[in-house]
Protein backbone atom coordinates (compact mmCIF):
# COMPACT_ATOMS: atom_id res chain seq x y z
CA UNK A 1 0.00 0.00 0.00
CA UNK A 2 1.07 3.16 -0.89
CA UNK A 3 2.45 5.34 2.22
CA UNK A 4 3.65 1.92 4.15
CA UNK A 5 7.23 1.68 4.93
CA UNK A 6 9.37 -1.38 4.14
CA UNK A 7 9.41 -4.18 7.78
CA UNK A 8 12.80 -3.20 8.25
CA UNK A 9 11.71 0.59 8.49
CA UNK A 10 8.89 0.13 10.60
CA UNK A 11 10.04 -2.18 13.58
CA UNK A 12 10.59 1.03 15.58
CA UNK A 13 8.33 1.03 18.46
CA UNK A 14 6.32 4.38 19.64
CA UNK A 15 6.23 5.62 23.17
CA UNK A 16 4.01 4.07 25.44
CA UNK A 17 3.43 4.35 28.97
CA UNK A 18 5.90 3.18 32.07
CA UNK A 19 2.81 1.37 34.11
CA UNK A 20 1.94 -0.84 31.51
CA UNK A 21 2.28 -4.60 32.32
CA UNK A 22 4.72 -6.03 29.25
CA UNK A 23 3.27 -9.52 28.80
CA UNK A 24 5.26 -9.92 25.24
CA UNK A 25 7.94 -7.48 23.54
CA UNK A 26 7.59 -9.15 20.12
CA UNK A 27 5.03 -8.42 19.09
CA UNK A 28 4.26 -5.93 22.02
CA UNK A 29 1.36 -6.89 23.94
CA UNK A 30 0.58 -5.33 26.97
CA UNK A 31 -2.05 -4.20 29.48
CA UNK A 32 -1.80 -1.29 32.41
CA UNK A 33 -2.26 -2.03 35.98
CA UNK A 34 -6.23 -2.90 37.06
CA UNK A 35 -6.40 -0.10 39.30
CA UNK A 36 -5.72 2.02 36.51
CA UNK A 37 -9.27 1.01 35.01
CA UNK A 38 -11.79 2.26 37.40
CA UNK A 39 -9.84 5.34 37.29
CA UNK A 40 -11.88 6.74 34.66
CA UNK A 41 -15.12 5.52 32.65
CA UNK A 42 -13.17 6.30 29.21
CA UNK A 43 -9.88 4.70 29.48
CA UNK A 44 -6.86 7.22 28.36
CA UNK A 45 -4.87 6.12 25.09
CA UNK A 46 -1.95 5.03 27.00
CA UNK A 47 -3.68 2.95 29.40
CA UNK A 48 -5.61 1.03 26.49
CA UNK A 49 -4.55 -2.31 26.53
CA UNK A 50 -2.12 -3.17 23.27
CA UNK A 51 -2.45 -6.32 21.17
CA UNK A 52 -0.37 -6.99 18.29
CA UNK A 53 0.43 -10.28 16.61
CA UNK A 54 3.42 -8.56 14.28
CA UNK A 55 5.29 -5.19 13.80
CA UNK A 56 3.50 -2.13 14.47
CA UNK A 57 3.35 -0.63 10.87
CA UNK A 58 3.77 2.92 10.39
CA UNK A 59 1.65 4.29 7.61
CA UNK A 60 3.55 7.76 7.10
CA UNK A 61 1.70 9.62 3.78
CA UNK A 62 -1.89 9.78 4.30
CA UNK A 63 -2.30 11.73 1.00
CA UNK A 64 -1.41 8.36 -0.38
CA UNK A 65 -2.93 6.42 1.13
CA UNK A 66 -6.43 4.67 0.45
CA UNK A 67 -8.73 1.44 1.56
CA UNK A 68 -9.65 -0.98 -1.50
CA UNK A 69 -13.31 -2.29 -1.13
CA UNK A 70 -13.18 -5.33 -3.76
CA UNK A 71 -14.86 -8.34 -3.83
CA UNK A 72 -18.87 -9.75 -4.15
CA UNK A 73 -20.11 -5.88 -5.39
CA UNK A 74 -20.46 -4.06 -8.42
CA UNK A 75 -18.65 -1.24 -8.18
CA UNK A 76 -15.08 -1.64 -6.34
CA UNK A 77 -13.66 1.58 -5.43
CA UNK A 78 -10.71 2.66 -3.51
CA UNK A 79 -11.75 5.01 -0.52
CA UNK A 80 -9.42 8.21 0.59
CA UNK A 81 -9.24 9.44 4.07
CA UNK A 82 -10.81 13.11 2.51
CA UNK A 83 -13.40 10.33 1.33
CA UNK A 84 -14.28 9.00 4.66
CA UNK A 85 -13.96 12.71 6.42
CA UNK A 86 -16.34 13.50 3.93
CA UNK A 87 -18.75 11.16 5.28
CA UNK A 88 -21.17 11.88 8.74
CA UNK A 89 -18.52 10.96 11.61
CA UNK A 90 -20.01 8.98 14.39
CA UNK A 91 -18.62 8.82 17.87
CA UNK A 92 -19.51 5.30 19.65
CA UNK A 93 -18.25 4.48 23.18
CA UNK A 94 -17.54 0.97 22.92
CA UNK A 95 -15.34 -1.63 25.02
CA UNK A 96 -13.16 -3.87 23.68
CA UNK A 97 -11.57 -6.86 25.47
CA UNK A 98 -9.41 -9.40 24.25
CA UNK A 99 -10.41 -12.95 23.85
CA UNK A 100 -8.04 -13.99 26.47
CA UNK A 101 -8.65 -11.34 29.01
CA UNK A 102 -7.80 -13.01 32.23
CA UNK A 103 -6.26 -15.71 30.74
CA UNK A 104 -3.59 -16.13 33.38
CA UNK A 105 -5.83 -17.63 35.79
CA UNK A 106 -7.42 -20.64 33.10
CA UNK A 107 -3.87 -21.13 32.81
CA UNK A 108 -3.15 -22.49 36.55
CA UNK A 109 -5.99 -25.24 35.98
CA UNK A 110 -4.52 -26.42 32.87
CA UNK A 111 -1.96 -25.26 30.17
CA UNK A 112 -3.16 -23.29 27.55
CA UNK A 113 -1.19 -21.46 24.95
CA UNK A 114 -1.46 -17.54 24.43
CA UNK A 115 -0.40 -14.63 26.04
CA UNK A 116 -0.38 -14.48 29.56
CA UNK A 117 -3.32 -11.69 30.50
CA UNK A 118 -4.44 -10.80 33.69
CA UNK A 119 -7.35 -9.13 33.93
CA UNK A 120 -7.00 -5.73 32.20
CA UNK A 121 -6.87 -6.82 28.27
CA UNK A 122 -9.99 -4.13 27.94
CA UNK A 123 -10.44 -0.59 27.67
CA UNK A 124 -13.61 1.69 26.94
CA UNK A 125 -12.94 4.48 24.09
CA UNK A 126 -14.87 7.28 22.24
CA UNK A 127 -14.47 5.61 18.91
CA UNK A 128 -14.72 8.62 16.10
CA UNK A 129 -15.13 7.72 12.34
CA UNK A 130 -17.58 6.73 9.48
CA UNK A 131 -20.08 4.20 9.95
CA UNK A 132 -19.46 1.21 7.94
CA UNK A 133 -22.96 1.39 6.38
CA UNK A 134 -22.52 4.38 5.05
CA UNK A 135 -19.19 3.29 3.17
CA UNK A 136 -20.47 0.11 1.54
CA UNK A 137 -23.48 2.29 0.25
CA UNK A 138 -20.63 4.41 -1.64
CA UNK A 139 -20.29 1.10 -3.32
CA UNK A 140 -23.50 0.05 -3.84
CA UNK A 141 -24.32 -1.89 -0.86
CA UNK A 142 -27.74 -0.91 0.94
CA UNK A 143 -28.38 -0.65 4.45
CA UNK A 144 -29.97 -3.54 6.08
CA UNK A 145 -28.58 -5.46 3.00
CA UNK A 146 -27.60 -9.34 4.01
CA UNK A 147 -26.45 -10.23 0.71
CA UNK A 148 -25.37 -8.98 -2.36
CA UNK A 149 -26.52 -9.45 -5.66
CA UNK A 150 -23.40 -11.56 -6.23
CA UNK A 151 -23.67 -13.61 -3.06
CA UNK A 152 -21.40 -11.40 -0.91
CA UNK A 153 -22.54 -12.14 3.07
CA UNK A 154 -19.71 -11.61 4.56
CA UNK A 155 -17.33 -8.33 4.99
CA UNK A 156 -13.55 -8.72 5.96
CA UNK A 157 -11.17 -6.62 6.86
CA UNK A 158 -7.53 -7.18 5.86
CA UNK A 159 -4.52 -5.40 7.78
CA UNK A 160 -1.37 -4.25 6.61
CA UNK A 161 -0.30 -6.01 10.04
CA UNK A 162 2.12 -8.86 8.81
CA UNK A 163 1.84 -12.08 11.00
CA UNK A 164 3.85 -15.18 11.55
CA UNK A 165 0.57 -17.56 11.61
CA UNK A 166 -0.38 -15.87 8.72
CA UNK A 167 3.19 -17.04 7.05
CA UNK A 168 4.28 -13.52 6.69
CA UNK A 169 0.46 -12.49 5.51
CA UNK A 170 -1.91 -10.01 6.46
CA UNK A 171 -3.75 -10.09 9.54
CA UNK A 172 -7.49 -10.71 8.74
CA UNK A 173 -10.64 -10.77 9.94
CA UNK A 174 -14.84 -10.54 8.92
CA UNK A 175 -18.11 -10.15 10.43
CA UNK A 176 -21.74 -10.69 8.69
CA UNK A 177 -22.75 -8.55 6.28
CA UNK A 178 -25.82 -7.97 7.98
CA UNK A 179 -24.04 -6.28 10.80
CA UNK A 180 -21.72 -4.54 8.87
CA UNK A 181 -25.11 -2.33 6.67
CA UNK A 182 -27.04 -2.21 9.95
CA UNK A 183 -26.55 1.35 11.47
CA UNK A 184 -27.52 0.54 14.74
CA UNK A 185 -24.88 -2.08 15.00
CA UNK A 186 -22.46 0.87 14.93
CA UNK A 187 -19.99 -0.53 13.05
CA UNK A 188 -17.04 2.39 12.71
CA UNK A 189 -13.95 2.42 10.45
CA UNK A 190 -12.86 4.74 12.90
CA UNK A 191 -10.14 7.27 12.50
CA UNK A 192 -10.19 9.08 15.95
CA UNK A 193 -9.82 7.34 19.35
CA UNK A 194 -10.69 9.69 22.58
CA UNK A 195 -11.18 12.66 20.39
CA UNK A 196 -8.02 12.31 19.00
CA UNK A 197 -6.26 11.05 16.19
CA UNK A 198 -5.51 7.33 16.27
CA UNK A 199 -1.76 6.69 17.58
CA UNK A 200 0.24 3.44 15.78
CA UNK A 201 -0.59 1.18 18.60
CA UNK A 202 -4.21 1.71 18.36
CA UNK A 203 -4.43 1.69 14.04
CA UNK A 204 -3.70 4.67 12.53
CA UNK A 205 -4.88 6.06 10.54
CA UNK A 206 -8.02 3.62 10.34
CA UNK A 207 -9.45 0.66 11.93
CA UNK A 208 -12.33 -1.41 12.18
CA UNK A 209 -14.22 -0.94 15.37
CA UNK A 210 -16.91 -3.83 15.75
CA UNK A 211 -18.52 -2.94 18.66
CA UNK A 212 -19.77 -5.94 21.18
CA UNK A 213 -17.66 -8.69 19.79
CA UNK A 214 -14.65 -9.83 20.86
CA UNK A 215 -11.31 -7.47 19.60
CA UNK A 216 -9.82 -9.69 17.41
CA UNK A 217 -12.63 -8.37 14.88
CA UNK A 218 -11.44 -5.01 15.12
CA UNK A 219 -9.00 -5.30 12.64
CA UNK A 220 -6.41 -2.24 12.81
CA UNK A 221 -4.53 -0.44 10.00
CA UNK A 222 -7.26 -1.07 7.57
CA UNK A 223 -5.51 -1.79 3.85
CA UNK A 224 -8.56 -3.37 2.37
CA UNK A 225 -11.98 -4.66 2.42
CA UNK A 226 -13.39 -7.80 0.89
CA UNK A 227 -17.00 -8.52 0.21
CA UNK A 228 -16.82 -12.60 0.54
CA UNK A 229 -19.34 -15.22 0.02
CA UNK A 230 -18.42 -17.34 3.57
CA UNK A 231 -16.30 -16.01 6.73
CA UNK A 232 -12.97 -14.96 6.56
CA UNK A 233 -10.43 -18.42 6.19
CA UNK A 234 -8.02 -16.54 7.65
CA UNK A 235 -6.15 -18.20 10.49
CA UNK A 236 -7.30 -15.89 13.23
CA UNK A 237 -11.16 -16.76 12.03
CA UNK A 238 -10.49 -20.35 11.41
CA UNK A 239 -7.42 -21.94 13.37
CA UNK A 240 -7.99 -19.54 16.53
CA UNK A 241 -10.56 -18.00 18.93
CA UNK A 242 -12.53 -20.80 19.01
CA UNK A 243 -14.64 -21.81 22.33
CA UNK A 244 -13.81 -25.87 23.00
CA UNK A 245 -15.02 -27.88 25.81
CA UNK A 246 -12.60 -29.02 28.50
CA UNK A 247 -12.67 -32.39 26.91
CA UNK A 248 -10.62 -30.96 23.39
CA UNK A 249 -6.41 -31.14 23.52
CA UNK A 250 -3.64 -30.87 21.10
CA UNK A 251 -4.24 -34.28 19.53
CA UNK A 252 -8.06 -34.44 19.02
CA UNK A 253 -8.96 -30.84 18.06
CA UNK A 254 -10.48 -30.30 15.10
CA UNK A 255 -11.20 -26.67 14.58
CA UNK A 256 -14.18 -27.18 11.44
CA UNK A 257 -16.31 -28.31 14.12
CA UNK A 258 -17.05 -24.50 16.25
CA UNK A 259 -17.82 -21.27 14.81
CA UNK A 260 -15.25 -18.53 14.92
CA UNK A 261 -16.37 -16.51 18.56
CA UNK A 262 -18.07 -13.04 17.88
CA UNK A 263 -19.94 -11.74 20.86
CA UNK A 264 -18.08 -11.71 24.17
CA UNK A 265 -20.18 -12.93 27.03
CA UNK A 266 -21.14 -11.59 30.41
CA UNK A 267 -17.89 -10.49 32.36
CA UNK A 268 -16.67 -8.59 35.30
CA UNK A 269 -13.66 -8.23 37.74
CA UNK A 270 -12.25 -6.45 40.63
CA UNK A 271 -10.07 -3.78 40.04
CA UNK A 272 -9.53 -2.24 43.25
CA UNK A 273 -7.60 -5.27 45.40
CA UNK A 274 -4.79 -6.86 43.81
CA UNK A 275 -4.68 -10.59 44.72
CA UNK A 276 -3.16 -11.02 47.52
CA UNK A 277 -3.89 -7.93 49.16
CA UNK A 278 -3.11 -6.89 52.86
CA UNK A 279 -5.76 -4.92 54.12
CA UNK A 280 -7.03 -3.04 57.50
CA UNK A 281 -9.73 -4.75 59.01
CA UNK A 282 -13.22 -2.69 58.05
CA UNK A 283 -14.91 -0.98 55.52
CA UNK A 284 -13.33 -1.67 52.06
CA UNK A 285 -14.06 -0.12 48.81
CA UNK A 286 -14.87 -2.98 45.99
CA UNK A 287 -14.90 -1.57 42.72
CA UNK A 288 -14.45 -2.76 38.80
CA UNK A 289 -15.86 -3.11 35.67
CA UNK A 290 -18.57 -4.91 34.45
CA UNK A 291 -19.38 -5.83 30.59
CA UNK A 292 -21.00 -8.11 27.89
CA UNK A 293 -21.18 -8.57 24.45
CA UNK A 294 -23.98 -7.84 21.73
CA UNK A 295 -25.30 -4.74 23.16
CA UNK A 296 -26.62 -6.11 26.31
CA UNK A 297 -26.78 -3.95 29.30
CA UNK A 298 -25.41 -4.60 33.11
CA UNK A 299 -28.52 -5.84 34.83
CA UNK A 300 -26.68 -6.41 38.29
CA UNK A 301 -23.23 -6.64 39.77
CA UNK A 302 -23.35 -9.17 43.44
CA UNK A 303 -19.81 -9.13 45.79
CA UNK A 304 -19.64 -11.79 47.82
CA UNK A 305 -17.02 -11.72 51.31
CA UNK A 306 -17.45 -15.15 52.11
CA UNK A 307 -16.35 -17.05 48.60
CA UNK A 308 -20.22 -16.69 47.41
CA UNK A 309 -22.01 -17.66 50.53
CA UNK A 310 -24.37 -14.74 51.11
CA UNK A 311 -23.73 -11.88 48.39
CA UNK A 312 -24.96 -7.91 48.05
CA UNK A 313 -25.40 -5.92 44.91
CA UNK A 314 -22.77 -3.31 44.11
CA UNK A 315 -24.12 0.36 42.43
CA UNK A 316 -23.18 0.65 38.85
CA UNK A 317 -22.46 3.55 36.68
CA UNK A 318 -21.13 4.98 33.43
CA UNK A 319 -20.73 8.75 33.40
CA UNK A 320 -20.77 11.28 36.33
CA UNK A 321 -24.13 12.53 36.83
CA UNK A 322 -26.27 9.99 34.97
CA UNK A 323 -27.80 7.25 36.50
CA UNK A 324 -27.31 3.68 35.03
CA UNK A 325 -30.52 2.25 33.57
CA UNK A 326 -29.52 -1.03 31.22
CA UNK A 327 -32.96 -0.07 29.12
CA UNK A 328 -32.10 3.93 28.95
CA UNK A 329 -31.05 5.39 25.47
CA UNK A 330 -28.60 7.68 27.22
CA UNK A 331 -26.95 4.68 28.45
CA UNK A 332 -23.77 3.49 26.49
CA UNK A 333 -25.14 0.00 25.25
CA UNK A 334 -21.43 -1.02 23.81
CA UNK A 335 -19.57 0.15 26.82
CA UNK A 336 -18.88 -1.25 30.29
CA UNK A 337 -20.12 -0.58 33.36
CA UNK A 338 -18.32 -0.08 36.64
CA UNK A 339 -19.05 -0.51 39.92
CA UNK A 340 -18.65 -0.15 43.77
CA UNK A 341 -19.80 -1.20 46.92
CA UNK A 342 -18.85 -1.27 50.37
CA UNK A 343 -18.61 -4.59 52.29
CA UNK A 344 -17.24 -4.65 56.48
CA UNK A 345 -14.24 -7.08 55.75
CA UNK A 346 -12.92 -8.38 59.73
CA UNK A 347 -10.45 -10.97 58.96
CA UNK A 348 -9.00 -13.03 55.73
CA UNK A 349 -11.52 -13.87 53.21
CA UNK A 350 -11.90 -14.38 49.64
CA UNK A 351 -13.64 -11.44 47.78
CA UNK A 352 -16.38 -12.41 44.46
CA UNK A 353 -18.02 -10.25 41.61
CA UNK A 354 -20.43 -11.64 39.03
CA UNK A 355 -22.38 -9.89 36.80
CA UNK A 356 -25.61 -10.55 34.95
CA UNK A 357 -26.52 -9.26 32.05
CA UNK A 358 -30.09 -7.71 30.69
CA UNK A 359 -30.72 -11.31 28.94
CA UNK A 360 -30.29 -12.88 32.14
CA UNK A 361 -27.15 -14.44 31.55
CA UNK A 362 -24.42 -14.68 34.46
CA UNK A 363 -21.31 -15.52 34.64
CA UNK A 364 -20.02 -19.28 35.60
CA UNK A 365 -18.63 -20.01 39.03
CA UNK A 366 -16.19 -22.18 38.20
CA UNK A 367 -13.11 -21.65 35.18
CA UNK A 368 -12.73 -25.45 35.10
CA UNK A 369 -16.05 -25.92 33.82
CA UNK A 370 -15.11 -23.38 30.43
CA UNK A 371 -11.24 -23.99 30.43
CA UNK A 372 -10.28 -24.99 26.92
CA UNK A 373 -6.99 -25.33 25.12
CA UNK A 374 -6.27 -21.53 24.01
CA UNK A 375 -7.21 -20.04 27.45
CA UNK A 376 -10.17 -17.77 25.71
CA UNK A 377 -13.54 -16.29 27.44
CA UNK A 378 -12.08 -16.96 30.83
CA UNK A 379 -15.55 -15.20 32.52
CA UNK A 380 -15.93 -17.00 35.56
CA UNK A 381 -16.61 -15.59 38.82
CA UNK A 382 -13.51 -13.01 39.79
CA UNK A 383 -12.13 -13.94 42.84
CA UNK A 384 -9.70 -12.02 45.11
CA UNK A 385 -7.72 -13.26 48.36
CA UNK A 386 -6.95 -10.53 50.91
CA UNK A 387 -5.19 -11.08 53.88
CA UNK A 388 -6.49 -8.62 57.12
CA UNK A 389 -3.59 -7.15 59.03
CA UNK A 390 -0.65 -9.47 60.09
CA UNK A 391 -2.50 -12.58 59.82
CA UNK A 392 -1.87 -15.24 57.62
CA UNK A 393 -4.14 -16.81 54.78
Amino acid sequence: MPGLRAPSEYSQEPPRHPSLVINAKEPFNAEPPRSALVSSYVTPVDLFYKRNHGPIPLVDDLDSYYVTIDGLIEGPKKISMRDLWALPKYSVTATLQCAGNRRTAMSKVRKVRGVGWDISALGNAVWGGAKLADVLELVGVPKLTSVTRSGGKHVEFVSVDRCKEENGGPYKASIPLSQATNPDADVLLAYEMNGETLNRDHGYPLRGVVPGVIGARSVKWLDSINIISEECQGFFMQKDYKMFPPTVNWDNIDWSTRKPQMDFPVQCAICSLEDVNAIQPGKVKVSGYATSGGGRGIERVDISINGGKNWVEASRYQKDGIPYDSNDICSDKWAWVLFEATVDIPHDTEIVAKAVDTAANVQPENVETIWNLRGILNTSWHRVQVRVGHSKM
